[in-house]
């Protein structure tokens, strides 16, 4: 929704003197080089960064990892690789091994590099990327796991178990990405009790992210055409491996009450579009598209096509407020559970209006 969304700082998002302030600072220092977009703001963060005193910085690469602006971090305290699947293949290709092996280029020597699950191609990758650079490996499903248990969440590696509470964002893919996160405290030599290690695993709130929508000029369209209270999905993720953690979650909604699922869809022009879709096939009744406000989209008649390559019912819709009508009206006998999904430029947009 904002800008300063990529920059936080203690818990705040940057306000607009201190990236003003950072981004001029840039610019003095470049003169009349040329840096990318990426690489200004890449700077601008690491100079207010600097400014902001901390214990601890998490910071996410933007694209593969070897050639990365992000990647001029010399001392880290670990190296956490998240699952690998297809993305920015323009850029990184189209096998996994060798966007494994981009990842891989942000291991360092004597500093723990910490897998969630992966594909064993990309396993055998990281692993051999890791031994070569001197890393020490600390992999899902071998140094470390995760599991629920009981209605809470259990956490084990080498030195023993941790009962922990189960992650407040919805999914069995959430308890990985927790784990992931534990593994590299722990792996990084951070002493953090189980208590603490709960409360912020229980606090985490990631917007987009199978974020139900509660108020808001959407779900007042809705409850107006259902007569009822809709229940309304919003989700950012836009590659295969987030569209099958997205499916697996509605299949176990669908099982436990079951309602047809309308998907309201925009995605960026240089997305596997198809491939997203193709996990929802046989759980969508239908799939309304539209195109979100920004460069690089795709049109609402190119992303269905993707979803009828896939296999789904499609209707073309001008914006997301026709999509909703559209689908309360299909629906109107038997109220649908919608998932508006595809794009984090699509998410930002419906936020603005629903915060």
């Amino acid at each position: 929704m904002r800008f300063n969304e990529r920059i936080v700082l203690s818990g705040k998002e940057i306000s607009d003197a201190a990236l003003i302030a950072a981004l001029v600072q840039c610019d003095e220092v470049v003169g009349e080089q040329k840096l990318t977009y990426f690489e200004t703001v890449t700077c601008a963060a690491l100079i207010a960064f600097t400014k902001t005193p901390a214990d601890y910085l998490v910071m996410e690469v933007g694209l593969g990892g070897r050639l990365d602006a992000t990647n001029v971090l010399d001392e880290v305290l670990a190296a956490v690789i998240t699952p690998v699947d297809l993305d920015h293949q323009q850029f990184l290709g189209h096998a996994l091994g060798g966007i494994a092996a981009e990842k891989a280029g942000i291991f360092r020597r004597c500093a723990p590099a910490i897998f969630g699950r992966q594909a064993p191609e990309v396993m055998s990758v990281l692993q051999q990327c890791a031994r070569d650079t001197g890393a020490k490996v600390f992999a899902y499903g071998e140094q470390w796991d995760v599991y629920p248990e009981r209605g809470r969440m259990t956490y084990q590696d080498d030195d023993g178990l941790s009962d922990l509470d189960l992650p407040r964002l919805a999914g069995i893919h959430q308890i990985e990405n927790a784990g992931l996160a534990i593994a590299a405290v722990k792996a990084a030599g951070l002493k953090f009790s189980d208590e603490i290690l709960s409360t912020g695993i229980s606090l985490t709130f990631a917007p987009a992210r199978m974020q139900r929508l509660s108020k808001g000029p959407l779900i007042d369209l809705a409850r107006a055409l259902l007569g009822e209270e809709p229940e309304i999905w919003l989700d950012g993720g836009h590659n295969p491996h987030a569209a099958r953690a997205i499916a697996q979650l509605l299949a176990d909604m669908e099982e436990r009450s079951p309602k047809p699922l309308a998907m309201i869809s925009g995605m960026q022009a240089n997305k596997d579009a198809t491939g997203y879709f193709a996990p929802f096939a046989g759980l969508a009744s239908e799939v309304f598209t539209v195109a979100a406000d920004h460069d690089g989209v795709a049109s609402a008649d190119a992303v269905a096509a993707a979803a009828k390559e896939a296999g789904h019912k499609v209707s073309v819709c001008a914006s997301v407020v026709d999509a909703v009508t559209a689908a309360c009206r299909d629906k109107i006998n038997e109220p649908p559970r919608f998932l508006i999904c595809g794009s984090l430029y699509l998410a930002g947009e419906v936020l603005k209006d629903h915060r």
